[in-house]
Formats: C-alpha cells, sequence, structure tokens
C-alpha cells in the first residue's frame, strides 16, 4: 500500500485537494474537445441545404473530378484519349435520350445532362441509325408507292445510304463546328456569354436527332399530310432541345445577333427534316416507259398499262 501511495503523481494530489477546498470549481475534461466535432456531425442539416449540395457539389464531388481529369489527360494519338468519349453506360444514354425526346422548359439540356460526361457513344449511334432507318423507309416507300403497276420492277436504292450518311453526319458535326466558333468568336466580344465546348455541342445535336428515328419509320405510310404531320411534331421537339440549350448561350449579347444565331438554327434543322422528307419520301414518280414486246410476224407491240 505504501508503494502504491508512492507511485501516486502529485498533480493528480494538488488537484484533489484543491477539489475538496473548493466544491463549486468547475471542471474540464479533456475529453470534450473530441466530443464537440461528433455533435456537430450529427446536427441536422438545414432544408434545401442537400438539393444544393447535388448541384453545385461538395469537395469530396470536386476532388473526384479532378481525380477524373488526371486519369483522362491522355495524348490524342492513344487509344485511351478516344476512349473517354465513349465511357458511358446504357442508363446514362437513354437518360439523355429522354431529356431530348420530352425536353423540360427552363431546364439546360448540356448542363442538366452533358456537362457531368459529355460523350460521343450516344450521338455516333444515334446518326448511324438514323441514316439507315431514313435509307431503308426511303426504298420501302418507293416500294409501296408503285405498288400494282405492272411496269415497275423494284430494283434497291444502294446509293441512299450514301447520300443520308454524307448529310447526317456532315450536318452533326460541321454545323457544330461552325456554332462552337461562332459562339467563341462572340465569347471574344462578350464577356458575360455562356461558353459550350465543342464536344458538348456535338452532344446536343446528336441526341437532339433521335427523335428523327421512329419518325423516319412512319414515313413509310403514304400519306402526305400524315408525313408532314410527323415532320412538324419532331421538328418542334428536337428544335426546342437547341433552342433552349444555346439560348442562354446568346441571350446576353446584342439582340439582333441573339435572335439571328437562333432563327439560323432553327433553320439549319428545319432544312434537314424538310430536305430528308422531301428527297428519300416524296420524289415525283417516273413514268416508266411501257415494255415493246415482239411479235411473231417480225413487227413490234407495245404493251399497254
Amino acid at each position: 500500500m505504501a508503494a502504491a501511495d508512492g507511485l501516486q503523481f502529485p498533480e493528480f494530489a494538488d488537484a484533489a485537494s484543491l477539489l475538496a477546498a473548493n466544491p463549486d470549481a468547475t471542471t474540464v475534461s479533456i475529453e470534450e474537445p473530441a466530443e464537440a466535432p461528433r455533435s456537430q456531425r450529427g446536427r441536422p442539416q438545414e432544408p434545401g441545404r442537400e438539393e444544393d449540395d447535388e448541384l453545385l457539389g461538395t469537395d469530396d464531388s470536386d476532388k473526384a473530378e479532378l481525380l477524373a481529369g488526371q486519369k483522362k489527360s491522355a495524348p490524342f494519338w492513344t487509344f485511351e484519349y478516344y476512349q473517354t468519349f465513349f465511357d458511358v453506360d446504357t442508363y446514362q444514354v437513354l437518360d439523355r435520350i429522354k431529356g431530348s425526346v420530352f425536353p423540360v422548359p427552363g431546364r439546360n439540356f448540356v448542363r442538366l445532362y452533358i456537362r457531368s460526361n459529355p460523350d460521343l457513344y450516344g450521338p455516333f449511334w444515334i446518326c448511324t441509325t438514323l441514316v439507315f432507318a431514313i435509307a431503308v423507309s426511303g426504298n420501302l416507300s418507293n416500294f409501296f408507292i408503285h405498288l400494282g403497276k405492272p411496269t415497275y420492277h423494284y430494283v434497291p436504292e444502294f446509293r441512299k445510304v450514301s447520300i443520308a450518311a454524307t448529310t447526317i453526319f456532315a450536318y452533326a458535326w460541321l454545323v457544330p463546328l461552325a456554332l462552337w466558333g461562332f459562339l467563341m468568336w462572340r465569347n471574344s466580344k462578350v464577356m458575360n456569354i455562356v461558353s459550350y465546348s465543342f464536344l458538348e455541342i456535338v452532344c446536343v445535336y446528336g441526341y437532339s436527332l433521335f427523335v428523327y428515328i421512329p419518325t423516319a419509320i412512319l414515313w413509310i405510310i403514304p400519306q402526305k399530310v400524315v408525313r408532314w404531320v410527323l415532320v412538324m411534331f419532331s421538328l418542334c421537339l428536337s428544335g426546342s432541345v437547341l433552342v433552349m440549350t444555346f439560348w442562354p448561350a446568346v441571350r446576353d449579347d446584342n439582340r439582333r445577333i441573339a435572335l439571328a444565331t437562333v432563327g439560323t438554327i432553327v433553320l439549319l434543322h428545319a432544312l434537314l427534316s424538310v430536305g430528308c422528307l422531301a428527297y428519300f419520301f416524296d420524289a415525283p414518280e417516273v413514268d416508266f416507259p411501257a415494255p415493246i414486246v415482239p411479235a411473231h410476224n417480225g413487227t413490234t407491240l407495245i404493251k399497254s398499262q
């Protein structure tokens, strides 16, 4: 017992004597600072704070984006550089397709769907599917129009595939390139203009063409009224996606320039849809010559239709 008393620290004895002399004294525990952060973590967040964090991003999300950017920094001549443009899953592509088919007023398509991870997978396959849909539907439409005519012999027009591919891919790449260059030029003139990257603009145009895939299939119906109703409906849906996306980028510019830019975007989009309908589906009927049937007596007869 004496050995135990000899091991007692003097500061503990002083603290015990002081506490005995003044029982009302305030004591501080050394574990309280460690409990303070614990109590702060348990504090409920303010209403709407979680939604703001999701929209604005947190420090963890910023670090994740920086790390993702570091992983994507590869030389442009390597396969890994282009692999990043196709690094999307099926749910992201379907979500972006739904956003292009059902545009919501006041929602920016780039900021809501594209900016987190722009891709070329969706635009490439949408354009490719649209090319074959237009070419095949155009051939079927021509077949149904001349069906039943004895002088008509169906011949597949494979050149429509190459013409459709040139038209669709040129529109999906050259128009975004011109628009990106124009926005960059206006951004140097007006500082508060919203800027989009070239890849983001290509994504918008690529996904906006999805609605024309079912429209091209329905263009097989040999009724001009139905076809024009379908083209106007598709033009309104896809055109609204383009307008709601690019109007915020030019609305702070000169009023005439902003309206002219949006008008040009809609006009080019309308020319694409109307041109495809007129060339591949509303082609003028060709009068096929009547076949010449040789007679047995050496004369020729023209077979009437």
